[in-house]
């Protein structure tokens, strides 16, 4: 194994090892200031980050407004008090070791408000802002208002270029580093574009290869690349290392943090990371953000794939083969289907699912109606977690704060289950992310007879090459 040296990152020398930003209070100032201590760049969540009471109890985030407006200025206030929390833990406990980085969303709702506000209330605590989930083209204008270094994540080079030529050329002297999140094994929500294939990976070393040539071409060869996404253990990535070809390469963790002593999420999800095997992470296409996200393939997912499968496609008068009519809802308002369909429908309703619930697509979906109350509830109180949501129609840009489109019933509510499953939910009906390498926790020999480490003991085994 290659001797791992540090690199120049964010104006200081750091050992090329960081912590993957893991949003809603996964990514916590404790696991990132441990992670800074050990003398990496511990990542902390600026996605609604818990905040605490005097007694040290998390603050659940509960909502009081009458409007999804009053309930998203709600949303804005806890993630900006959220961020000033984590940042100070992860500054005392990093003891000036290392980076502090703030991993923050562009499409979350709120964003720039959020980061802003936590970046004022933080000053001096916070080295670096990472960011990624759409095209964060003010990134670089934030970083330069407060001082500090700025990391667009992309997962080509053809999205860096677009980033690089509206904004971050203009302040070139922040770009810290670029972090490449590769679509196929990053855990949570990925950057496949339209062209790409969810089910036709393609090799990292190539893309990561067509990154650096862009950025070279742009002066930026000494600028670090951040592979994220399928590195587990290092000494299967030394053709990476001190290459030329590539530049100055660093590597993210973000799956494997998750089993340590400083992570929050709650003792039934490690241990069920360590029963995880082959195929068990899935890339799906059910979040409202309208990403793709990589997530363990549990119950919940398997509701949501069943729910999708319970779908006909319906017109509004009879043509071609949509001939057969069908009343929806309890008005029994006429719609037509294909005959085949129609059979289709009488067996779900036969099974319990008697409840029709319309699609921007012009389908129907058929859910129990129990799952029907919970899902027009849910989109009842929605507190534009997002810029828009696919799932409740919302829009964080007014008048009337809407997309103009149906909502879906075939997504979710992103906020509700990563809440829950962040505060000791269950971890087969939520929303469980992982990138795809994550069962190797239960071959790894690091977690044999379920040992967990604390984050300094991981940062030094990834450090000796595993």
């Amino acid at each position: 194994m290659k001797a791992i040296n540090a690199i120049r990152m964010g104006g200081v020398d750091v050992l090329p090892v960081v912590e993957g930003g893991k949003g809603v209070a996964v990514s916590t100032g404790a696991s990132c200031g441990e992670w800074a201590g050990a003398g990496g760049v511990g990542t902390f969540s600026g996605v609604n980050a818990d905040s605490y009471d005097a007694e040290g109890q998390v603050i659940r985030q509960i909502y009081h407004g009458r409007t999804r407006r009053d309930r998203h200025e709600e949303l804005v206030e806890y993630g900006i008090s959220g961020g000033i929390t984590q940042a100070r833990e992860a500054y005392e406990r990093a003891n000036g070791q290392g980076r502090i980085h703030i991993n923050v969303l562009w499409e979350m709702g709120g964003a720039e408000r959020i980061l802003r506000g936590v970046l004022e209330g933080a000053k001096g605590l916070i080295n670096g802002v990472t960011c990624g989930a759409g095209m964060p083209y003010k990134l670089a204008e934030i970083a330069r208002e407060f001082g500090v270094f700025y990391y667009p994540i992309v997962s080509s080079g053809r999205a860096f270029t677009a980033l690089w030529k509206r904004s971050y050329s203009k302040v070139s002297e922040l770009l810290g580093g670029v972090v490449y999140e590769d679509p196929w094994l990053a855990g949570g929500h990925n950057g496949l574009s339209n062209s790409e294939d969810p089910n036709r990976p393609e090799a990292p070393y190539d893309r990561v290869l067509k990154l650096r040539q862009q950025m070279r071409q742009f002066g930026l060869d000494d600028v670090p690349i951040i592979m994220a996404g399928g590195v587990w253990w290092l000494e299967e990535w030394e053709h990476w290392i001190d290459n030329p070809e590539l530049g100055p390469i660093a590597f993210q963790f973000g799956t494997r943090p998750l089993l340590t002593k400083e992570s929050p999420i709650s003792d039934s999800w490690k241990q069920r990371l360590l029963t995880l095997k082959p195929g068990d992470v899935l890339l799906q296409p059910f979040s409202p953000t309208g990403f793709y996200s990589s997530a363990v393939r549990n119950d919940f997912l398997r509701d949501l794939e069943a729910r999708n499968e319970r779908q006909v496609a319906i017109s509004p008068e009879p043509v071609g083969e949509h001939t057969a009519e069908y009343g929806v809802g309890p008005r029994k308002r006429l719609v037509w289907l294909a005959p085949g369909d129609l059979e289709r429908v009488h067996g779900w309703e036969a099974a319990g699912f008697t409840e029709a619930l319309r699609t921007p697509d012009n389908t129907l979906v058929f859910v129990t109606p129990e799952n029907s109350r919970e899902i027009l509830k849910d989109q009842t109180d929605c507190m534009g977690c997002l810029s828009h949501c696919r799932f409740s129609n919302w829009t964080q840009h007014g008048p009337d704060y809407t997309n103009g489109k149906k909502a879906d019933p075939r997504s979710f509510c992103i906020q509700k289950t990563l809440q829950d499953i962040a505060h000791d939910g269950e971890v087969e009906h939520n929303l469980m992310f992982a990138g795809h390498n994550a069962y190797r926790f239960g071959s790894d020999p690091f977690y044999s007879n379920g040992f967990i480490p604390t984050v300094k003991q991981l940062v030094e085994r990834i450090m000796s090459g595993r």
